[in-house]
């Protein structure tokens, strides 16, 4: 099953819903950046949840980044994510490896250890919007729905995960996001709690062959559903070399004299997929007179 990301509403518009497959994505993610299973899983994660909450912005060159700032060995984690489905991200720390938590889990939550998420969403305004919250559990998914309560004030339920193969690839990702419209009936919030506590985990849902159509028809079962889009999902970077020269010759004239002076060639690779761009002493001097 492709990754791809559906939007639906249900209870007469009283209820707007998005899920989602992201096994590939977050095996390509996983390829990118050489990551642990826990850390694979932390990132595969908030790239599902920020994939959907890209989703949810309507401008065609709306940007949504999620950045999660911890005291754990994980240290952060990067996502962005636009509103086409195109979602990129990178950990601060690779490679952390810890034993699996109470639940046999790989343990999300004590790799990160306690912090912030931050998301800033990128309209095309003067300025873009900032909201920041505490991370609760540190598993993502809970924090993701704080967030919302907090900074939105949009009651939601987020369910998100990740399952690894015994090769440590992704086996399975996915998740959901469920949200209620200011104008819910009573009724209608309590029988979507009541169906979001019945809720099995995530993964275990994908593993039994769900769609992201069969995720949202367990989780709104009982209420009107109306699936309204279906969108691909894709790890997509779009790093250019002339961007990665802008982001060179914006270091200082100064800076610039002094590596070509070195007379080496300089690497700068990507945070989001690893690329690698060689600067000569040449490229350098020509970004410099570019510049003058």
């Amino acid at each position: 099953m492709e990754d791809h990301i559906v939007r639906a509403t249900a209870a007469g518009g009283q209820v707007r819903a998005f899920a989602m497959t992201a096994r590939d994505l977050a095996e390509q993610a996983r390829k990118c950046h050489n990551t642990s299973p826990v850390i694979t899983a932390a990132l595969g994660r908030l790239l599902a949840g920020g994939a959907m909450m890209g989703a949810m912005m309507k401008g065609e060159k709306d940007l949504l980044t999620l950045q999660v700032k911890c005291d754990g060995q994980a240290k952060g984690l990067t996502v962005t994510a636009d509103s086409h489905g195109n979602v990129k991200g990178y950990p601060a720390v690779p490679d952390v490896m810890r034993p699996p938590n109470a639940k046999g889990k790989l343990d999300v939550g004590g790799a990160l250890g306690s912090g912030i998420l931050r998301v800033v969403k990128d309209m095309g305004m003067k300025e873009p919007y900032v909201g920041q919250v505490a991370l609760q559990t540190s598993e993502i998914a809970e924090d993701l729905t704080y967030y919302f309560a907090v900074s939105e004030q949009t009651p939601s339920a987020v369910g998100l995960g990740v399952l690894m193969n015994k090769d440590n690839t992704v086996r399975q990702a996915g998740g959901f996001i469920v949200q209620l419209m200011p104008y819910a009936e009573e009724g209608t919030v309590e029988r979507l709690e009541r169906n979001v506590a019945q809720v099995a985990s995530v993964t275990s849902l994908l593993e039994q062959g769900m769609s992201p159509e069969m995720l949202l028809r367990q989780v709104l079962d009982g209420f009107d559903l109306e699936i309204t889009e279906r969108m691909p999902a894709q790890y997509r970077c779009d790093c250019l070399r002339e961007r990665v020269s802008r982001a060179v010759a914006s270091i200082g004239r100064k800076d610039m004299q002094e590596m070509i002076d070195a007379g080496e060639p300089i690497e700068v690779n990507c945070q989001f997929c690893g690329r690698h761009y060689i600067f000569t002493p040449q490229d350098l001097q020509g970004l410099l007179r570019a510049g003058s």
